[in-house]
């Protein structure tokens, strides 16, 4: 069925997919017109409720981005009107700002960059940080965050309220970084890419196993940060570890769209163009002889796409590689990856030894791993019993079923 101008009918997922693709760069255009986050940010959620109101009865714009930008842009100025108490400068400021405006010079000229090194400002904890770029440049809901970073919920939301009126009270201003000031936020910089990319690679709610659209957008980031600073080798890092991951997508679900375990993923349909610009810069990095803990990572998942099938994969080299992840970064997750590797090498009872001293009971991936090493060692009903908690701590529906597939493994 089409609407009268021959155009088929807008539903409620052509919505949400518009969403999911310019929430962030909308965001971003109205900052930086408006100069108020809560504004800006308002003012796009009130454009999406428009779109959910008229797009199925009028049919999708020629250009939805333009639509969005322009339609919250009205509904700002017209609360800014409302709004007496506001400053008159800032208001006839706001209106007289244009989403197409003249770009200021210096060396980030993209909006969606600009915001992520504006949130990444030093004065900003590393948590409040991630967690505002996560929100206004990635669309994600407070319960989202709070999944990917392991905190409750309320914590979250007091920590993105504090950074918004940090930026707001410090006078924080939303733009260009000067050359002087990029070394000090890259590290922020390149962790809120990195997590975006996660929330992409597997996302912590709905029904897909990820989100391709968010890890596109943050390897978009990554190549133009590792453009924008050539010198600096945990950026290229960064984006090696982002390509040999996304490398792994076409594999992660079969031609039902159900989630395939890595063991049993066909190799063969890894997508090699990514894998090969993933090594080289790999190889770039191990040159430059400064590792950090993108480039180590980024070596991990080199390695892995190096064997051509999982009985393959050297994981001694894994071993070696993640020790030296932990002088850097020293943390459980990185522990527990760890000793996913060191049971390949001496066994499940001495990975399940390392697991058993992490404090990870809240993170749902801690309980399949140790799932997995007790099945290993004849110990099903504790492992059925660990694949249960993993499932209550779980809000993705792939995830669910990736378990369910574990527990089926478990049983024959």
């Amino acid at each position: 069925m089409t609407d009268p101008a021959g155009r088929p009918p807008v539903t409620s997922a052509d919505i949400a997919r518009v969403f999911r693709e310019e929430h962030g760069r909308a965001v971003a255009v109205l900052i930086r017109a408006l100069g108020d986050i809560d504004l800006a940010e308002d003012a796009v959620q009130d454009a999406f409720a428009v779109a959910v109101e008229r797009w199925p009865r009028d049919g999708m714009p020629p250009s939805p981005a333009g639509w969005i930008i322009t339609t919250a842009r009205r509904r700002a100025i017209d609360r800014l009107r409302r709004e007496a108490s506001r400053d008159a400068r800032q208001s006839e400021a706001a209106l007289l700002a244009t989403p197409d405006e003249p770009r200021e010079e210096g060396p980030v000229r993209d909006e969606r960059l600009r915001l992520v090194f504006t949130c990444c400002h030093p004065s900003l904890s590393r948590e409040a940080q991630v967690a505002l770029t996560l929100r206004l440049l990635g669309g994600l809901t407070t319960p989202e965050i709070a999944r990917a970073f392991l905190v409750p919920e309320a914590t979250m939301a007091q920590r993105i309220v504090r950074a918004k009126k940090k930026i707001r009270d410090a006078g924080i201003p939303y733009r260009v970084p000067r050359d002087a000031d990029l070394p000090a936020r890259v590290t922020s910089v390149l962790s809120v890419v990195y997590l975006v990319f996660t929330e992409g690679h597997t996302a912590t709610s709905g029904s897909e196993l990820g989100r391709p659209d968010l890890a596109a957008e943050a390897i978009r980031l990554g190549r133009a940060i590792a453009l924008l600073m050539p010198d600096e080798p945990e950026a290229k890092g960064l984006l090696a570890l982002m390509l040999l991951t996304e490398a792994r997508r076409p594999a992660r679900t079969d031609m039902a769209g159900e989630p395939v375990l890595l063991a049993d993923q066909d190799r063969a349909r890894w997508d090699a163009a990514l894998i090969t610009e993933g090594h080289a810069l790999v190889r770039e990095c191990l040159r430059r002889n400064a590792p950090g803990p993108f480039q180590i990572q980024a070596a991990i998942n080199a390695v892995h796409t190096d064997a051509a099938t999982a009985a393959e994969t050297d994981w001694v080299q894994v071993v070696a590689l993640y020790d030296q992840l932990l002088d850097v970064l020293p943390t459980d997750v990185v522990r527990l990856n760890r000793a996913v590797a060191v049971a390949e090498v001496a066994g499940p009872g001495v990975g399940l030894e390392l697991v058993e001293d992490l404090d990870l009971t809240g993170y749902h991936a801690f309980h399949v791993v140790r799932a997995d090493l007790l099945a290993r060692l004849g110990r099903s009903a504790e492992a059925a019993a660990a694949l249960g908690r993993a499932r209550e701590l779980t809000d993705n529906a792939a995830e669910e079923r990736l378990i369910e597939l574990r527990a089926a493994r478990h049983d024959t």
